[in-house]
């Protein structure tokens, strides 16, 4: 019987787990916090979960090993260095798990992403099957070095270097490659679009298996960027052991709760897109649609342990952000509220933002001044930018608002999602704005002078 592996994909937090099974019996591979989809994908397959493999202690996301573990009684295998709280089955570098006669896991150590990162390469019949790399060898990358601290990056980054290629000479060139992270995670140095992989193909095109030790080190360190801010809460939380997350319906609030909670300085998010936002909100509310990476940017920009009350057109949305937040670690929702936006107000007057395009922008700068502000990271600006605009990476800009110079404030990134989040914090801080919902690489088409 042939061995399958199905990835589960969380594309907003851009990264995938695996159940690996023959049929009768299963493994999984780094599974994340809302462990209802691996079971329900285990028994669509009429399979039992006999082992949780965990490759590191995530920076990105709060595991579900332990709840799943729990919830299966399959063993739950963490690196014996790792210092977490709860019981586990340890494991070694060379440690081999018989999974079923027909499947076994050998155990790799690969630091780089952490000091106690594994991979697990999968053996089947006497050939060696796949290799589930965490956030080791990632498709044409690796992981970044340097979610521990300055301290550790450069050292990381040189046993990342070692680790790569340790793999490419061990495993055969047809071995496939199962990362974690690496499809829009910010674990991952870069990107790739590349869905599938094995050792050979990476071989050919990966910098780390085709740069010396040298050249791969400066590269990597050279392209790291900003990270979001909550990955500082995930890795304590993973050590602790999180339990499952409460789904459950939320509190229920009204319109006259929302504004008390606004006024004590809680956050109120409208879940909706930035076209219904700029049309009429709830003052003071923030816009943080489900069309875009929602928890990643609200973990990110949020100061850790504010209360957060949703506001969505269905009950169904809220239930969609609640699985986004306990994946990062925001378990309950301090209250929500559904249906129209008279339910949300209370009678009170709407809010509202402009709404264009790089065109308007070009129009209206021959009438009146504005000020454009690019909420886009530093890599991104140092690309290529508006002469004259306002550089404030959209991470940072509570904490820099009164840079924001006075006057009508256009906000732009590069598609119109964070410029709309920038957007929806100016409002709330009494500005008058306007968010460009439009690509950058429109800027210079619609006749806008573009330096980079």
């Amino acid at each position: 019987m042939a061995i399958n592996i199905i990835p589960i994909e969380t594309p907003t937090l851009g990264d995938r787990s695996y159940l690996a099974t023959d049929g009768e019996t299963a493994f999984v591979v780094d599974p994340q916090r809302d462990i209802d989809r691996m079971l329900d994908l285990a028994a669509s397959r009429g399979v039992m979960i006999r082992h949780v493999f965990e490759t590191h202690i995530h920076n990105d996301y709060v595991t579900g090993g332990l709840a799943l573990a729990r919830a299966t009684g399959a063993a739950y295998h963490v690196n014996a260095e790792d210092p977490v709280r709860f019981e586990h089955s340890p494991v070694r570098d060379g440690d081999v798990i018989e999974i079923g006669p027909r499947m076994r896991v050998r155990v790799v150590a690969t630091p780089g992403h952490t000091h106690t990162h594994l991979s697990y390469v999968l053996e089947s019949g006497g050939e060696t099957v796949a290799v589930f790399t965490g956030g080791s060898l990632l498709y044409g990358s690796t992981g970044r070095p340097d979610l521990l601290g300055p301290d550790h990056t450069d050292a990381l980054a040189h046993a990342q270097y070692r680790t790569a290629q340790k793999l490419a000479s061990d495993l055969p060139d047809g071995t496939e490659v199962y990362p974690t992270h690496g499809f829009g995670s910010f674990c991952s140095s870069t990107q790739s679009d590349a869905s599938a992989s094995t050792i050979g193909r990476e071989r050919k095109i990966n910098p780390v298996l085709t740069q010396d030790e040298r050249e791969y080190v400066e590269t990597l360190l050279a392209g790291l960027g900003a990270y979001p801010a909550y990955y500082a809460h995930m890795a304590p939380l993973n050590a602790e052991g999180p339990d499952a997350p409460d789904l459950s319906e939320p509190h229920r609030a009204d319109a006259a709760e929302l504004r008390r909670r606004l006024e004590a300085g809680e956050w109120v998010v409208d879940l909706r897109s930035r076209k219904a936002f700029a049309a009429g909100h709830l003052g003071g509310s923030f816009n943080f649609g489900l069309d875009g990476a929602f928890s990643t940017y609200l973990g990110w920009l949020i100061p850790w342990g504010t209360p957060v009350s949703l506001l969505a057109e269905t009950p169904d949305e809220i239930a969609e952000a609640q699985r986004e937040l306990v994946r990062i670690g925001i378990d309950r929702p301090a209250s929500a509220v559904t249906g129209d936006l008279s339910t949300w107000t209370g009678g009170e007057p709407l809010h509202e933002v402009g709404l264009a395009g790089f065109a308007e922008l070009g129009a209206v700068r021959h009438h009146r001044p504005v000020v454009v502000l690019d909420v886009r990271r530093d890599q991104e600006w140092e690309e290529s930018h508006l002469p004259g605009a306002v550089h404030i990476p959209l991470h940072e800009l509570l904490s820099r608002m009164e840079e924001v110079p006075d006057g009508e404030v256009w906000t732009h990134c590069a598609s119109g999602y964070r410029a709309a989040i920038a957007g929806s914090f100016l409002s709330a801080a009494g500005r008058r704005v306007v968010v460009i919902d439009d690509d950058f690489a429109n800027a210079g088409r619609s006749g806008l002078e573009v330096t980079g």
